[in-house]
């Protein structure tokens, strides 16, 4: 048994020596790459987190398209699926704290998000002042057949992450200024999708990305249909002023998770209710608004954080 495990290590070591040879394109080591395998030397991260990170970032549609397609529908249904949730999960935002997260103006230090983030791993923010930010293409999008457009619309959040995904996919990814990612947010929250701040552990323990999910694509959102808790509430439920509600229904066509239902009047199921906010978007009578409820968990709202 020894004997085979060494072997298995041996081989796991080797394609993952070939895969940084593909991936650094011939070069010794591309600047970004180097910049990851530095910081979590600094914070004595295990290096098996460097490459399992660099995976990821490198080949990410390839790695989220196994992890639908293969992953998900095979883990344990309870201790599996727990577990993937401590190391990889996402915070709805609404839009408001979204812009807030890619325009903050001043140094946000490591900080325990546990009354947050309810998870294991992954509880901290650090940005040291104004954030850089790219577009890059979603992962989930480009491994569905019939994706939805546009596809350049994940958020990359913050150093080494940015300049990572830039020289590893000039292709698909482009930098972004504050106005453009704030413009970026504003035109998902139009088409009805859902902001969420993603924490992984081996994406150094902490937040690095704003993923703009559609229900349809999203591989957070199906994990979560499977029963894998990888999306945290947003800490806000959806509350509709009845005098103002029409009941057209708009609200629960829209609603990712099925919360809302139309008697009349819209009713919002408060168990199902995430505070993603697309219903107060879409509502074309302004009858609904987000307000916070302290059963939901606490808002990811980096400016009281800051």
């Amino acid at each position: 048994m020894a004997t085979a495990l060494r072997r298995l290590a041996a081989l796991v070591a080797g394609a993952a020596a070939a895969l940084w040879l593909v991936g650094e394109r011939g070069h010794l080591m591309l600047p970004s790459t180097r910049a990851l395998l530095r910081e979590m030397g600094q914070r004595r991260l295990p290096r098996s987190h460097f490459w399992h990170a660099y995976v990821y970032g490198r080949w990410t549609k390839q790695y989220l398209g196994w992890a639908i397609k293969v992953a998900f529908p095979r883990i344990h249904p309870v201790a599996g699926r727990r577990r993937w949730a401590d190391q990889y999960h996402g915070k709805i935002v609404p839009t408001e704290l979204a812009k807030a997260l890619v325009t903050v103006g001043q140094p946000v230090p490591r900080q325990d998000l546990e009354h947050i983030i309810p998870y294991a791993t992954a509880r901290e923010i650090v940005l040291s002042g104004p954030p850089d930010v790219a577009a890059y293409e979603c992962a989930c999008r480009a491994a569905r057949p019939n994706p939805c457009q546009p596809t350049q619309v994940c958020m990359i959040v913050g150093q080494p992450f940015v300049d990572f995904v830039l020289e590893h996919h000039p292709a698909t990814s482009r930098r972004l200024t504050q106005d453009e990612a704030v413009a970026l947010l504003e035109a998902e929250r139009a088409r009805g999708h859902i902001h969420a701040a993603y924490f992984r552990d081996v994406m150094l323990n902490r937040f690095y990305a704003i993923c703009n999910c559609c229900a349809c694509c999203c591989g957070g959102l199906e994990a979560m249909r499977r029963g894998v808790p990888m999306v945290a509430a947003s800490g806000y439920v959806a509350q509709v002023a009845g005098d103002r509600c029409l009941g057209c229904g708009t609200c629960a066509d829209a609603c990712p998770f099925d919360a809302i239902a139309v008697d009349e009047v819209a009713v919002v199921d408060w168990e199902g209710c995430m505070g993603c906010g697309v219903c107060e978007a879409q509502c074309p009578e302004d009858a609904i608004a987000l307000v916070a409820d302290a059963r939901k968990g606490a808002p990811l709202d980096v400016r009281a954080l800051a």
